[in-house]
């Protein structure tokens, strides 16, 4: 009979018979009813549902493997009635120098704040993608959940971790997805969002001084040094454009402009040859995939049950597990205390 009722609802058999942890709503509400049809509704309830599950599973492997994740997080921020730009740049200054960041360029932003913060973060398929960026919710026991859209370049997905991010800081308890649409006024915690993430992303100080130390350099700024700046800092090169005119480093209207000439930004990283951004799009965090094969290891869940949690089949749940055993020896050596090198 629970073989049937698994085969019928398409859930495993230990869903039915293993007790899973118990957390209180998991709803996201949407920002706003901008240019949203039923049907977008019903295609991002999926992938809601699916990061409820994703979330629910990892805290279950945390539980099985008597891991919990650790929580770094700082108390809810309160603007205190400033402007937006100014509450969302003094927020970014405030974490970057909480996480121990500086002025410099945030390297695998995705690995500080599953890490170092401690959210749980997802990429997933969000459709329509050019609707949908990400998708953001805080539940008391699974703490900050955060589903970025896989189907976008690395460049947005790290500013929708950006923006999810603030909201995480400033509106904690408010689930959202995030829709595109510039033809609308964005609400306020929208607007705050955006403006955290160019300043946590880009930060004044540092991007003044790179763009002076190029400009002595060379006597000149160029259009290839803008898409060099950019690389360095992570982020598409219409939005390090766009933060530069807002410091009046540039022109006002350059990136019009650069548009109606004609300015090809794959053509020019491909010319200067640069090096792909570094940020990890995998679907699942590398800690809920280590969780999820030492519990198929020491005999805590079955391959099955390991082929469900990292949402593939059997043979490469398989191969995975096999990849990370492989790789066992060099990750001990890696954890080692270094005191006892001295000691051999």
């Amino acid at each position: 009979e629970l073989m049937r009722l698994a085969e019928a609802y398409g859930k495993e058999l230990s869903d039915f018979v293993r007790s899973r942890p118990e957390i209180g709503e998991f709803q996201v509400q949407f920002r706003s009813a901008l240019s949203r049809t039923a049907a977008d509704d019903e295609r991002v309830a999926a992938s809601i549902e699916l990061l409820q599950e994703l979330c629910v599973n990892y805290l279950e492997l945390e539980q099985i493997m008597n891991k919990p994740l650790v929580q770094n997080y700082p108390p809810v921020y309160r603007s205190d009635g400033r402007r937006i730009e100014q509450a969302a740049e003094g927020l970014a200054i405030a974490e970057r120098n909480r996480l121990g960041l500086g002025d410099g360029p945030i390297p695998i932003l995705r690995d500080i704040l599953e890490k170092d913060v401690g959210l749980r973060i997802f990429y997933l398929r969000v459709e329509p993608s050019d609707k949908f960026s990400e998708i953001y919710t805080f539940e008391p026991v699974l703490g900050g959940c955060i589903a970025i859209n896989i189907l976008h370049n690395v460049e947005r997905c790290r500013w929708s971790l950006a923006h999810a991010y603030a909201h995480f800081l400033a509106h904690r308890s408010k689930p959202v997805v995030s829709i595109e649409d510039e033809y609308q006024r964005k609400p306020e915690s929208e607007r705050f969002a955006d403006s955290f993430a160019r300043y946590f992303l880009m930060p004044t100080n540092g991007i003044t001084q790179r763009f002076n130390a190029i400009y002595q350099a060379n006597g000149k700024t160029t259009p290839g040094d803008l898409v060099k700046l950019a690389n360095y800092y992570g982020v598409s090169v219409e939005a390090m454009v766009l933060r530069l005119e807002d410091m009046r480093l540039v022109p006002g209207g350059l990136w019009e402009r650069l548009k109606e000439r004609g300015f090809k930004v794959h053509e020019a990283q491909a010319q200067l040859r640069l090096e792909p951004i570094l940020e990890p799009k995998d679907q699942l965090p590398e800690r809920y995939i280590d969780l999820a094969v030492q519990a198929y290891e020491v005999g805590e869940i079955s391959e099955g049950e390991l082929a469900h949690y990292l949402l593939t089949d059997i043979l490469t749940a398989r191969t995975i597990a096999e990849e990370l055993r492989q790789r066992a020896p060099l990750k001990d050596t890696f954890n080692q205390d270094i005191m006892e090198f001295a000691e051999a």
